[in-house]
Parts: structure tokens; sequence; C-alpha cells
């Protein structure tokens, strides 16, 4: 599989940085200034924007819109022992959306990242 990148808005990069290193298993490829970093898992690379009048992916768009954080669209990591890791990471503070949702295809739960992005949690069904 090719690398795939998704960028987040957020409001702070240092807070970020250690959630996605400390608590999601995140590597940091670069971080070239304190309005951008860029992460990597596997085959996820992360771009961390802070909006800013600096360019790039947090800068405000013509008409005005500043990006922001938030939403409901989100990545997932696929994880071999959910009810562990959410207990681990409640454990440490993290903040959550709902419980874990008992699915067809395998089970969830949604988490915010210091910013309040969501990322999903994911545990498949028997292979």
């Amino acid at each position: 599989m090719s690398t795939v990148s998704v960028r987040y808005i957020v409001h702070d990069l240092e807070a970020a940085l250690a959630f996605y290193t400390g608590r999601l298993g995140f590597a940091v490829v670069m971080h070239p200034a304190p309005t951008f970093a860029m992460l990597s898992r596997g085959d996820l690379r992360l771009l961390l924007s802070v909006p800013s009048g600096q360019g790039g992916g947090g800068q405000t768009l013509a008409d005005g819109r500043r990006p922001e954080p938030g939403g409901w669209n989100r990545f997932q990591l696929e994880v071999s022992d959910l009810e562990s890791v959410v207990g681990s990471l409640r454990g440490a503070g993290v903040r959550f959306r709902s419980d874990i949702i008992i699915g067809i295809g395998g089970d969830q739960v949604l988490l915010e990242d210091p910013s309040g992005n969501p990322i999903e949690l994911f545990q498949p069904k028997g292979r």
C-alpha cells in the first residue's frame, strides 16, 4: 500500500505532537515550523497545521474562511484489543465521543485529539 496523507488543523501543535506520538504511536517525520509538523504511522502520514497567516494548510482562504479543527470526518486506526487500548487511553485522560460501538464488521470507538479532531479506533471481527 502507498502512503496516504491526512491533514488535521490543530489549535496547539505541541499538544497535538505529544498526543499523537505519546498516545497513538505516531513518529515525527518533520517539524520545520511552529505551525506545521508531519507524522507517520505505518502507511498513514498525518500533517498537522495551526491556522496562521504564514501560508500552507493553515492559511486563511481568499474568501476569509479560516481552517478550524473538529467535524466528523476522521481516519481509522486498527487495533487488536480495543477494550485494552480504550482503557489505557481513558486512564490517561483522553476525551472520547463515544463508548465502544459494537458493529457487524467490527467494533469501534471515537476519541478526540487535544483540538477536538476525531479519531476512530477499530477492531475488526475475526478474519
